[in-house]
């Protein structure tokens, strides 16, 4: 029986940790937070399940705010300033509006 494996968690993320500034097609954003507890990544962005989110800060709006991305990093996204080490807190840089 033949098994289809999932990429990992990091080769989904990509180079984004908190401080990195990457831009694609939608924007060009801050990394404010990067967020691996499954359990809180699913719950900020709305869905079942998720391993991971990512707390964004589009740099191109003066009145970005902050918001959960999920998805992967793919050949269209463009890193432009590194992150710092990575880290699962930080999550208080984004509350979920009621």
């Amino acid at each position: 029986m033949n098994s289809i494996s999932l990429p990992s968690a990091d080769d989904e993320i990509g180079p984004r940790r908190p401080g990195a500034i990457y831009q694609n097609v939608d924007g060009r954003f801050e990394v404010l937070a990067l967020i691996r507890d499954p359990s809180r990544a699913a719950a900020l962005l709305d869905r079942a399940s998720a391993r991971w989110a990512v707390i964004v800060r589009d740099t191109l709006r003066p009145d970005g705010q902050p918001f959960p991305v999920g998805s992967a990093w793919t050949i269209s996204d463009y890193l432009i300033r590194p992150g710092k080490a990575q880290s699962s807190s930080g999550a208080s840089a984004f509350a979920r509006a009621a």
